[in-house]
């Protein structure tokens, strides 16, 4: 099975783009979405979470996102025990998925995937790309937040340069129109490698 990992900062449009390759057949993974659903799910998350961010880090056992992402951007040291609990987790229950899919690639959808080393599972990459404005703007509208923050969360990121250098392919996302001609692009080439 090729794994495909799919990238990008904050705002750049990986889930669009990860829309586009499951409109083409592609099975895709969303690591957030089943990170999601783990934290809330699994135990073991849920007491390595307590620990680390005390009795306020679940509310009527639904994780309490605000409070926890207001010590993660305070102290980026949190961050990183955070994803220590998460990320191993989240990588057992894509190899479990990865086994029951029949495609000749999967899409492994990952906001952080050079930050936390997952593109070296990963057969290929692909970055996607956007202007910062462009990004910033998508997010206010999307997430209802400041520009502050956001641009906390982009400095916990690496750049795009820095993750274009090290991927296979890159998705410029400026129009829907043009991402989509990239995606049915970059989909033949991954298929003729397939082979």
């Amino acid at each position: 099975m090729t794994i495909v990992g799919l990238t990008g900062g904050i705002g750049s449009g990986k889930t669009t783009v990860a829309r586009q390759f499951m409109a083409l057949g592609i099975p895709t993974y969303i690591a957030d979405v089943e990170a999601k659903k783990l934290m809330r799910k699994s135990k073991v998350i849920k007491r390595k979470l307590i620990q680390l961010f005390g009795d306020k880090a679940y509310i009527n056992g639904e994780l309490n996102k605000s409070f926890i992402a207001d010590i993660i951007f305070n102290d980026s040291s949190y961050l990183e025990k955070m994803n220590a609990i998460i990320h191993p987790r989240v990588a057992r229950h894509f190899k479990k998925w990865t086994l029951k899919q029949i495609t000749p690639y999967v899409i492994k959808e990952v906001a952080i995937l050079f930050e936390n080393g997952g593109n070296k599972q990963c057969d290929y990459v692909i970055t996607v790309t956007a202007p910062i404005e462009l990004r910033i703007e998508r997010l206010l509208k999307r997430d209802h937040t400041t520009k502050s923050k956001l641009k906390a969360i982009m400095k916990n990121q690496w750049s795009d340069d820095d993750k274009v250098k090290l991927s296979d392919f890159v998705i410029d996302n400026t129009t829907l129109e043009r991402t989509k001609k990239q995606v049915n692009k970059v989909h033949q080439e991954i298929l003729k490698k397939c082979i």
